[in-house]
């Protein structure tokens, strides 16, 4: 089964009690990075709340984006939220959202703890868009202010301890 069709076919087998349309975009946001690990680990991506995690999921861009492929927006927001989620996991921060924002989705930000604002959903949306230059391995390293020596609890030279 191809990966993308393995996303649509579980796109409903969320594990939640609420109706989706009843819950919060604060709410929705763990469900979705929940959901894209899920499905990315059952796919063959090696993925988790963790820097590694990252390089795994540039390479699922990698592996169905380009020549004029691009994913659809819920894979699209659920990798946005996965990435948002890593950063705060890995250095901190809070998600900003807006419910009354009929671009909510697309719009929702984490705010980190030096106060910087960034949107993951949005350069997500980059990446699918306009292909590797807008990496997200090398835009997560660099919200968490890390350089090639740099090392954040948990990772050593990269590579998780």
């Amino acid at each position: 089964m191809g990966l993308i069709n393995h996303f649509r076919k579980n796109k409903n087998k969320q594990d939640n009690k609420k109706d989706e349309n009843q819950r919060t975009l604060a709410e929705d946001i763990p469900i979705a990075a929940k959901w894209a690990i899920d499905n990315l680990n059952k796919t063959g991506y090696s993925v988790d709340y963790n820097l590694e995690s990252m390089k795994e999921v540039e390479r699922f861009f990698n592996d169905n984006t380009g020549n004029g492929r691009k994913l659809p927006g819920n894979i699209v927001f659920a990798l946005g939220c996965l990435v948002g989620e890593t950063i705060i996991k890995l250095g901190g921060g809070v998600w900003q959202t807006d419910d009354k924002d009929p671009k909510g989705e697309i719009t929702v930000a984490v705010v980190l703890e030096n106060n910087s604002i960034i949107w993951p959903v949005l350069r997500c949306i980059k990446r699918n868009l306009n292909g590797p230059e807008e990496n997200i391995y090398d835009y997560v390293r660099s919200m968490l202010n890390l350089d090639e020596e740099a090392k954040i609890p948990g990772i050593k030279n990269n590579k998780e301890e």
